[in-house]
C-alpha cells in the first residue's frame, strides 16, 4: 500500500524560518551528486534567515501551465525561479508528491542579497525544510523531528552544498570525518561534542566591502577544483584542520581556533587565484581589513579573527565577552565597508517551523 495520502483539494502548506551559516572549515570542490571534496564545519547564524511558505495543490488534469509560483520579498524572481524549478526536477524522485503538485512559494530574507552572506543556504535550507514538512503531513508513516530534519538537510544539500548545514543549529559538520560520530557527505550533522563556554554565543559582524554579485560564481569555482594542481593538498589540509579545531572548541582554545579559521579563509582564495584561469574575489580593502584585525588582536589580545566566504567581504569572529573592547575596532573599520555597510549577528539556534497565516 502506498505510504502517501494524495494532496487534498484545499492544499497543504508549511512555513520555515531557516537561517544561513558561515563555514570555518571550508568546502572547495564537489564530485559526485552535490557531494564535498573534503568536511567542513561552520556556524549557524542567528539574524541572517529566510521565511518561506510553501503551498501544495493538486495539478488539475491536463494543466500545462507552470508549475512553480514563486515570489520573492514581494516579487516575482524569475531568475531564482528558474533554480528552484531545476531543484524541484532534481528532488522529484525523494519527494515523490512534486510530480503531481503545484508550487506556490513566498520567500523573504532578513538580509540583503549578495551582502556577503550565503543566501542560498538559508533560502534552499528553507525549502527544503518546508517539502519535506508537507511530504510529513501526506505519510502515513510520520518522520519524527530527528529523521525529518536529517531528510531535509539531504534534500537541501541537493540545491546548495552549504544549505545542509543550515538546517542545525550552533556548530554543524557535512562531510564524512573519521573523528566526528555520524558524520557523512549525505547530510549535515549537529556536532557532537561538549563546546566548550568560551565558544557559546559567538559573535559575528559581517563587514560588507562589495555589495556586489561576485564575478565568478562558487559553482564555478567548485568545477576549477577538478585537475587543480594543489587540490589534493588541500583536501588534506581541510580535513586536519577540522580535526584540529574540534579539539580547539572542546578545549576552549582560541589561539588555535584563530589560527585555524584565518589559514582556512587565506586557502579557500588561494585555491581560486591558483585556478586555471585563475581569479580574485577580494578587493583591496578587503586585506586592509584583514591586516587591522590582526593588528588589533596583536596589540589588545582580543578572542577575534576573521574568515571570508567565496567572495570579498569579511565576517569578524569573535568571543561573546569580547564586543565591548571590539568596538572600537568595528567603528574603524566601518570606514572601509561600502557605505559603511555592516550587520551584527551571533550564532543561533537554527531553523524554526512557523504558523502560516
Amino acid at each position: 500500500m502506498n505510504k502517501f495520502s494524495t494532496l487534498p483539494e484545499h492544499g497543504l502548506e508549511a512555513c520555515w524560518k531557516s537561517p544561513s551559516n558561515i563555514a570555518l572549515i571550508k568546502y572547495w570542490g564537489k564530485s559526485g551528486r552535490q557531494l564535498p571534496r573534503n568536511a567542513s564545519l561552520s556556524i549557524t547564524l542567528n539574524k541572517a534567515y529566510t521565511l518561506t511558505r510553501v503551498v501544495a495543490k493538486s495539478l488539475a488534469s491536463g494543466y500545462e501551465g507552470s508549475r512553480i509560483h514563486f515570489i520573492f520579498n514581494g516579487n516575482p524572481n524569475p531568475e531564482f525561479a528558474s533554480r528552484i524549478e531545476n531543484f524541484i526536477r532534481e528532488i522529484t524522485s525523494e519527494i515523490p508528491f512534486l510530480s503531481q503538485a503545484m508550487l506556490m512559494i513566498e520567500s523573504s530574507n532578513t538580509f540583503p542579497h549578495s551582502a556577503g552572506i550565503a543566501s542560498s543556504a538559508s533560502a534552499m535550507s528553507a525549502l527544503a525544510l518546508c517539502l519535506c514538512d508537507i511530504e510529513n503531513q501526506l505519510s502515513r508513516e510520520f518522520l519524527n523531528e530527528t529523521a525529518l530534519f536529517r531528510k531535509a538537510s539531504y534534500i537541501a544539500r541537493l540545491g546548495s552544498g552549504s544549505a545542509c548545514r543550515s538546517v542545525y543549529g550552533n556548530f554543524t559538520v557535512w562531510g564524512h570525518h573519521e573523528a566526528i560520530y555520524g558524520s557523512t557527505d549525505e547530510f549535515a550533522v549537529p556536532l557532537p561534542v561538549k563546546i566548550h563556554p568560551t565558544f557559546l554565543n559567538i559573535k559575528d559582524t559581517i563587514l560588507i566591502v562589495d555589495p556586489e554579485t561576485k564575478k565568478v560564481s562558487s559553482s564555478a569555482g567548485h568545477r576549477l577544483m577538478e585537475g587543480h594542481p594543489f587540490a589534493s593538498a588541500r583536501f588534506k589540509q581541510a580535513h586536519e584542520n577540522l580535526g584540529r579545531l574540534v579539539v580547539a572548541i572542546e578545549q576552549g582554545d582560541w589561539e588555535t581556533f584563530i589560527s585555524i579559521t584565518e589559514n582556512e579563509a587565506l586557502s579557500l582564495h588561494a585555491m581560486m587565484m591558483t585556478s586555471n584561469p585563475g581569479y580574485v574575489l577580494m578587493q583591496p580593502e578587503t586585506l586592509t581589513i584583514m591586516r587591522k584585525i590582526q593588528t588589533f588582536r596583536n596589540q589588545s589580545g582580543a578572542k577575534v579573527c576573521f574568515t571570508l566566504d567565496a567572495g570579498p567581504n569579511i565576517h569578524l569572529i569573535y568571543a561573546d565577552n569580547e564586543q565591548e573592547k571590539l568596538l572600537p575596532l568595528i567603528e574603524a573599520l566601518k570606514d572601509l565597508c561600502f557605505n559603511q555597510s555592516l550587520l551584527m549577528d551571533e550564532m543561533g539556534e537554527g531553523p524554526e517551523k512557523l504558523t502560516c497565516n
